[in-house]
């Protein structure tokens, strides 16, 4: 790795005035395609992390990723280093095979009278007073509603899945400590401990929905043990419920800041939510571990190196994009942005995620006027998944 190369910029990511919008980390990428970070390296350039989301050398290796923070035992070990995301070749193609299968987007497009109706039961109480803290009130509970119908977890379960899956989802902020680890740990244990007991159940008592669907999947040649299986339900309501929720916050606050675009989703849903997808991404970066030396470009990754694809700067890449450094819902793009990554690890949920932002703002820019920012928007740390942790809004 070019480690002396003046051309290469520093950024530290764990500085607490580090942002992804920052001018220095837009100023990086314009001077190399890569930064050196305390860890690391983190690949800014939207070609250079497109090829590298393909390239088979770059694996998500959740081992190297825990033993990186001292994890190197107990329930978060055994959760994370055998998760879907870390497995690699025809062991992955195994288990993705099972989810995707079952998970279809017919099976999402049947979702989306329930996601409707649920959107206009929460705008019903919005329209009250006009305005809300649109994390509690939508963005927390909508997606593990929506998850919840999809899995067949009684609507009375749902509130316990706020607390686990959003706990669940600091696995990728370790490197802040403090508690983090222990809430980890517990959400994991207790999240697999419910999925156990409801797995018996519909293995017992299948119904319509879709764990019932995995286990029915299940052939001699993909059979996946329960251990598998539940490893991919707690996977799912992390992805399913942390990751959404801090894109549905992330793309209010966009609109809040760019209120003359409110009306998109009325006029352009589809155009609407890929333009909140390639403008604040929830997974800003996506972490790679290289597992051999790649050759690449001017440089070689060495063995070993942690590697942070920077979706969020290569999906303003004026290299690739028209006007890149603007949010705009009526821009026909024709280069995809990286938001639900690239390769074989392409997003299982793309399609939920697409589904569940369009109704919600359609239903929610249908009754009201534009959103403004009505008191103190609070961030999630930025390293990992990222997004707003409250967010009060006023519509006029």
């Amino acid at each position: 790795m070019s480690a002396d190369n003046p051309a290469v910029p520093f950024v530290d990511v764990f500085d607490r005035n580090f942002g992804y919008d920052s001018d220095t980390l837009a100023a990086a990428r314009e001077r190399h395609w890569y930064a050196r970070i305390p860890n690391g390296l983190m690949v800014l350039g939207h070609e250079e992390v497109n090829d590298l989301l393909r390239d088979h050398r770059l694996v998500s290796d959740g081992k190297r990723y825990l033993e990186m923070h001292g994890v190197t035992s107990g329930p978060l070990y055994d959760w994370f280093v055998p998760m879907i995301l870390h497995r690699e070749g025809q062991d992955h193609a195994r288990l993705r095979s099972v989810v995707r299968r079952t998970f279809t987007p017919r099976v999402i497009e049947g979702l989306r009278p329930y996601m409707r109706e649920t959107v206009g039961r929460i705008a019903d109480g919005i329209a009250e007073t006009g305005e809300c803290e649109f994390v509690e009130t939508l963005a927390n509970p909508f997606p593990v509603m929506v998850m919840g119908r999809l899995l067949g977890v009684p609507p009375q379960d749902h509130e316990l899945f706020h607390g686990w899956s959003t706990d669940v989802g600091l696995v990728f902020s370790l490197a802040y400590g403090g508690d983090v680890r222990e809430r980890v740990e517990r959400a994991v244990s207790e999240l697999g401990d419910y999925f156990d007991g409801l797995i018996e159940r519909r293995r017992a008592e299948p119904a319509d929905d879709l764990i019932s669907s995995m286990i029915a999947a299940q052939t001699e040649e993909e059979v996946i043990s329960g251990e598998e299986l539940r490893n991919l339900l707690v996977a799912l309501v992390s992805a399913g419920h942390d990751t959404t929720r801090h894109q549905f916050g992330s793309a209010m606050l966009t609109l809040c800041r760019n209120p003359e675009q409110w009306t998109a989703f009325r006029d352009d849903p589809d155009r609407a939510v890929e333009e909140i997808l390639r403008w604040c991404p929830a997974a800003p970066v996506l972490f790679r571990f290289a597992q051999e030396d790649i050759a690449y470009r001017d440089t070689t990754i060495p063995a070993g190196t942690f590697v942070m694809l920077c979706v969020h700067t290569a999906n303003r890449d004026p290299k690739r994009f028209d006007r890149a450094e603007v949010f705009d819902t009526t821009a026909s793009r024709q280069t995809p942005h990286l938001t639900l990554s690239a390769g074989p690890h392409f997003c299982l949920g793309a399609a939920a995620a697409r589904a569940e932002l369009s109704e919600a703002f359609t239903v929610l820019s249908t009754r009201f006027g534009a959103p403004r920012i009505a008191g103190e928007v609070t961030w999630r740390n930025p390293v990992g998944i990222y997004g707003p942790e409250t967010l009060p809004v006023r519509f006029v």
